[in-house]
């Protein structure tokens, strides 16, 4: 039978683990660009604290010199400051065009 301290070491190399195949930066970010295809999963991203988070992520990867990392986490915060600014226009009772048909058959 294992031991409980046995158990207690193996969990904490496993939460102290700094070599995992994503890095935590490169996960938000990846998390970031796939909610940008789905209005859902961004809104909960961004419900989740995630443009802070995103900020934190693309600093992270440019201290790291993942450039790569850093262009899409910049591409995807542009991108949600987009979506951000089409709902504050919406809301203001702007003319937002989300490409659907405004014209209202009952009025004609």
């Amino acid at each position: 039978m294992v031991s409980t301290a046995a158990v207690k070491r193996a969990l904490s190399a496993l939460a102290s683990r700094t070599d995992t195949a994503t890095r935590p930066a490169v996960a938000v970010i990846d998390e970031a660009d796939a909610a940008r295809a789905d209005l859902r999963r961004a809104a909960e991203f961004v419900d989740a604290d995630g443009l802070d988070r995103l900020d934190e992520a693309i600093a992270a990867a440019e201290h790291a010199g993942n450039e790569g990392a850093a262009k899409r986490g910049r591409e995807a915060r542009a991108a949600f400051r987009r979506f951000r600014a089409v709902a504050a226009d919406s809301d203001l009772g702007g003319g937002g065009d989300c490409g659907g048909d405004d014209g209202d058959e009952r009025s004609k």
